[in-house]
């Protein structure tokens, strides 16, 4: 299913539910905040307004903090499993031993090894970590609905749009499988398709992601605002057609499209071919370090919020095993042949590259980072029969997980929360999913018990959670 179709679906759904029953209803009025939220900002909390754009590392399918961010090293075999944990720059601190890179850069980022929350399966966790609120149907794989929550990209541009940029927010290697079919979570729901993030699959596949962005000889700036000055006087002729919600969808996309292609500092953005031999080696010549490299040259433009989905299927391996881009973090069997060969070479190469270019630039001062993913892996380590593979892996586990968190003023070197020495369930305080989202508005100076007004012009709050705070202090 692509994206395209998942609108065409999604219009019909509405229709028959009344939503777009209301042609009054514009998606400026979709997008007024309250006014009471404006008075709630909370400038003094730590954090808050730090960070002038946010890349989001989505690790789909679950990582396993056993064999990354919080290992268990003596713990029983069964719990511990086949890897060993090594030292990190910071004293104290220990990683899975095929994370090399990144535990040298310990010291310039935040674990939160305390994670935690009720989903266990991917569609719907995937749902609670890109919205931060729980799907009405928990623990499944619902297909996306015009009624969801919007993902954190839309949800953003309702809340405070991006004067500088024709998108608040893309996803590259998108759009994300949850195993076969695209996850609920990802659309921006009943905002509408004028909130919908730009959507880039495989970026290193072609030297321009979007190869239609690339500067046409034969269509020069005065062509293109001939073009442009053409559409406006069309409009005005079909202004009983604009009511329609297929003339609105189709009008929005085009007005993206014409910001992108007459803006050139867009484009030269998506240009991978500016960057230097040696650091594109440095992120690793594959789908998901590439995509990493687009997402800091999309920062650094300007762009809010980028979101790298670390392969674009929950459990590619299963139809395509001899790819190692196809890899998904869903190790039911197979763990450590598909980390140890597959996952976690590229993932140490490629996100180390990431905060180590953010910090040589001057940009982890002002860039919040957050590798996370729906839930990750639990302690014991089986065989499950149903999954495909002939060796041990580890199921599901939401009750405890890791995230990571870097720039904009996060701590570096830093350990937020614990869990128990078996990697079961957190010692002390818990966080989810919601404070991660309230966390991210903060960072970019928005209040997230701020709202939104939905298409009854009911007030939808922006996060149910609270910032993190303890990422920046002590």
């Amino acid at each position: 299913m692509n994206q395209l179709s998942f609108h065409d679906r999604s219009r019909r759904e509405f229709l028959r539910l009344g939503g777009l029953a209301l042609p009054w209803l514009s998606a400026g009025s979709l997008g007024r905040t309250s006014a009471s939220a404006a008075d709630r900002v909370p400038s003094q909390t730590p954090g808050f307004g730090k960070a002038k754009r946010v890349i989001l590392v989505f690790c789909c399918g679950g990582q396993s903090q056993f064999e990354t961010w919080d290992p268990k090293p003596d713990a029983p075999a069964e719990i511990r499993g086949e890897f060993g944990a090594i030292s990190t720059s910071v004293p104290g601190t220990f990683f899975g031993e095929h994370l090399p890179q990144v535990a040298k850069l310990a010291d310039r980022f935040t674990v939160v090894r305390s994670m935690s929350h009720a989903d266990l399966d991917h569609g719907s966790a995937t749902y609670l970590a890109l919205t931060g609120k729980y799907h009405r149907k928990i623990s499944g794989n619902p297909p996306p609905m015009p009624t969801d929550e919007p993902t954190l990209g839309a949800a953003l541009r309702a809340a405070r749009r991006n004067k500088h940029f024709p998108y608040d927010a893309v996803h590259l290697n998108a759009p994300l499988l949850a195993p076969e079919l695209p996850s609920a979570g990802q659309h921006a729901g009943f905002l509408g398709p004028a909130f919908e993030p730009l959507v880039i699959g495989n970026v290193s596949e072609v030297r321009m992601p979007l190869p239609d962005l690339a500067a046409q000889p034969d269509l020069p700036p005065v062509r293109m605002h001939d073009r442009q000055s053409l559409k406006r006087k069309l409009d005005g002729y079909v202004a009983e057609l604009a009511k329609s919600p297929e003339a609105r969808k189709a009008g929005t996309e085009y007005d993206q499209a014409l910001a992108l292609l007459d803006a050139p500092q867009s484009r030269a953005a998506f240009d991978l071919e500016q960057e230097p031999a040696s650091l594109r080696d440095r992120y690793g010549r594959n789908q998901s370090g590439q995509a990493l490299l687009l997402a800091r040259r999309l920062a650094e433009a300007g762009l809010p919020l980028v979101t790298v989905f670390w392969s674009p299927s929950s459990r590619g391996q299963d139809q395509r095993p001899d790819e190692t881009d196809a890899y998904g973090w869903d190790t039911h069997n197979d763990i450590f042949s598909s980390l140890k060969q597959h996952l976690l070479p590229r993932f140490d190469q490629g996100f180390s590259a990431l905060v180590e270019d953010l910090d040589q630039r001057g940009m982890l001062e002002d860039t919040l980072v957050v590798c996370f993913g729906e839930f990750g892996r639990a302690p014991l380590v089986a065989l499950e029969p149903k999954f495909a593979g002939s060796t041990p892996g580890r199921k599901h586990w939401a009750n405890v997980y890791s995230q990571v968190f870097a720039g904009a003023g996060v701590g570096r070197g830093k350990v937020v929360g614990a869990s128990d020495r078996f990697g079961g369930r957190p010692d002390g305080r818990r966080y989810g999913p919601w404070d991660t989202i309230a966390t991210i508005y903060s960072s970019l100076g928005i209040d997230p018990s701020g709202h939104y007004r939905d298409l009854l012009d009911r007030p939808i709050p922006l996060s149910v959670g609270r910032p993190i705070t303890e990422l920046y202090r002590g």
